[in-house]
């Protein structure tokens, strides 16, 4: 079984380094679930806080759906991430001793359902940025040298 991807946060992996990557589930109303399915959405500038015994996925895009009545809900709403209470325990301890952040890489279909991975991140400082981007430029540089020798 495949599963759909419908939105991916593709600056998350320069942004930060991922530690640990796990599955949340995700409340949603019936209008954002059909939006989803049209893949109408965005991760860019989202994040997820813990409040509590709970875990909100802050920043979402959900466009609202094109045949929805006039109670769409609101596109940025924070929504409730689907999680044990055992994670989320691990979690908050982790986020508070070791200074991590939540954050959406994708949203996907499991059968049906949507789903959010969730990374464990540590903020990259800006000369690993920078290492990153010279290191992309010439692994592109020697594939294009390669390319023209053929």
């Amino acid at each position: 079984m495949t599963d759909k991807i419908v939105a991916t946060n593709r600056q998350a992996r320069f942004e930060y380094n991922i530690l640990e990557s796990f599955e949340a589930g995700i409340a949603l109303t019936g209008t954002e679930v059909k939006s989803l399915r049209t893949g109408k959405a965005s991760l860019s500038n989202s994040f997820a806080r813990i409040e509590g015994p709970e875990v909100f996925l802050q920043g979402m895009h959900i466009a609202p759906y094109a045949f929805g009545n006039i109670a769409n809900p609101d596109p940025l709403r924070p929504r409730k991430l689907l999680l044990h209470k055992k994670e989320i325990r691990r979690l908050t301890n982790e986020i508070s001793t070791k200074k991590l952040t939540l954050i959406p890489l994708k949203a996907y279909f499991k059968g049906g359902i949507v789903k959010v991975e969730l990374g464990l991140a540590k903020g990259k400082k800006l000369y690993d940025k920078r290492a990153v981007i010279k290191k992309r430029e010439s692994d592109r540089e020697l594939k294009r040298i390669l390319r023209s020798k053929t």
